[in-house]
């Protein structure tokens, strides 16, 4: 799929977006300083805050944790978080460490295994990395039949989009998230509430 980007700027990739990607907070500092001691490429450095973002952050929607956050640090500390929130995870690492990151989004069913259940946004991120240049990656965490991995040659993404159904692959990175996105997250009192009221198109 060839990338359409909302910026032509890298540098907008690499920024926070306040309130919710802030990586310059202690919490997100601490995790970003494990992470660069652990690893010394670039490369290494995102596989591995990808696997934070994919499996130490859970799918709220896999524990029925009805908390909804958010932002990057709120998420981290409580170790749950929608696809969304889990994007913001990624963002914040990335970009602390300073590779470019940016927001992508499909449209899917919301219950895969039934076309009537109608259709959600799902959140992933774009990445930058040498030399490779940009390509798509999906901390949303795997389970049965879901199977993400940290791929910059050959996407291994989440879900396979069937646009037979509906669903839809939107080729588009953003620098920031959706505020579309950010305002049903604000607005849920619930994860049981978002997941009926997460935005069917961008």
């Amino acid at each position: 799929m060839k990338l359409k980007f909302h910026s032509e700027k890298q540098e907008d990739y690499l920024g926070e977006n306040p309130p919710f990607i802030v990586f310059s907070s202690p919490a997100i500092q601490v995790r970003i300083a494990a992470l660069e001691q652990s690893a010394e490429t670039l490369e290494e450095r995102a596989r591995l805050a990808f696997e934070i973002a994919r499996d130490e952050v859970h799918h709220s929607f896999d524990t029925k944790d009805q908390a909804v956050s958010i932002s990057a640090e709120d998420a981290l500390r409580t170790c749950n978080g929608i696809c969304f929130a889990k994007s913001h995870v990624l963002a914040a690492l990335l970009r602390g460490m300073g590779i470019p990151a940016g927001f992508c989004y499909q449209r899917v069913l919301r219950k895969p295994d039934d076309p009537n259940s109608g259709f959600a946004l799902h959140g992933l991120n774009a990445v930058w990395l040498e030399p490779y240049g940009w390509f798509r990656v999906d901390p949303r965490g795997n389970k049965p039949g879901v199977d993400s991995q940290f791929s910059p040659t050959e996407e291994k993404l989440a879900y396979p989009i069937r646009p037979e159904l509906g669903e839809v692959d939107y080729p588009d990175v953003f620098s920031a998230p959706l505020p579309s996105v950010l305002r049903a997250m604000e607005n849920a009192d619930s994860t049981a509430t978002l997941f009926s009221t997460r935005p069917a198109v961008m």
